[in-house]
């Protein structure tokens, strides 16, 4: 059996008759950018403040920043994406439960959510590295200037720490990325939804998923070069040893 190449397909009509197969995909391209950037914004926050609680000298703060994460890190995030979109709205009561099923946007939303959430564990790891190996003596000098806990974190460790981590939360961002096609399980018309759906239409499946192939890595090339500009900006002659 023959495949039948067809390039040209991305000029021609898709069935909703207004668009081409192109513009699906770049369609998709933009919902899996905008999925990405507020997920990451998501586990950026909310994982650097548990990674902050896991180096706390609060025991208590410790243990739920930890269980934290072994609950978001441990549990595969296309279950975690079922549970936020399929079952929550059946455990609320009535009304919020019919709001959140009838919500525009549910599936973007859910996604971020959800996608978030699974990545703030991980990133609230790195951070939590990052503090960690930071010399003591750091945290022991703010002290000796007066400065508060907050202070000690807001001025000296966390400037620090995100230098030291900057290169695997460039991992994690691109992990993100990646991520948001678990969210055409929940409807989210991104770019592999996208590309599914234009090979079920055309039957030119290489096409398709050459195309989407070709997206993903142009975005993450994008962000690598952002980053490592943004690393080569920040770096701290003779604190980090750069190879």
């Amino acid at each position: 059996m023959n495949y039948s190449w067809n390039w040209r397909i991305f000029w021609d009509v898709s069935p909703d008759g207004a668009n081409t197969y192109l513009d699906l995909l770049l369609s998709g391209l933009r919902w899996t950018v905008a999925t990405a950037l507020c997920a990451w914004l998501v586990a950026l926050l909310l994982g650097t403040c548990i990674g902050v609680a896991r180096t706390t000298p609060v025991p208590l703060v410790q243990r739920l920043a930890g269980w934290y994460v072994e609950l978001f890190r441990n549990v595969p995030l296309l279950v975690q994406l079922f549970l936020w979109y399929f079952v929550l709205p059946e455990l609320l009561p009535q009304a919020p439960g019919l709001w959140l099923k009838h919500l525009h946007y549910a599936s973007f939303a859910t996604a971020v959510v959800g996608l978030g959430l699974f990545m703030s564990a991980r990133v609230a790891e790195q951070v939590r590295a990052g503090i960690q190996s930071i010399a003591s003596g750091q945290r022991a000098a703010a002290t000796a200037l007066g400065l508060t806990g907050f202070e000690t974190y807001r001025y000296i460790l966390l400037p620090l720490a995100f230098r030291i981590v900057l290169p695997p939360l460039t991992s994690e961002f691109l992990n993100t990325i990646k991520n948001t096609s678990t969210a055409l399980t929940i409807g989210l018309l991104e770019l592999t939804a996208q590309a599914r759906a234009m090979q079920e239409f055309s039957f030119q499946v290489f096409e398709a998923f050459t195309a989407a192939t070709i997206l993903y890595l142009a975005v993450n090339l994008c962000v690598v070069v952002a980053m490592h500009a943004i690393e080569r900006r920040f770096v701290i002659p003779g604190f980090i040893v750069r190879k």
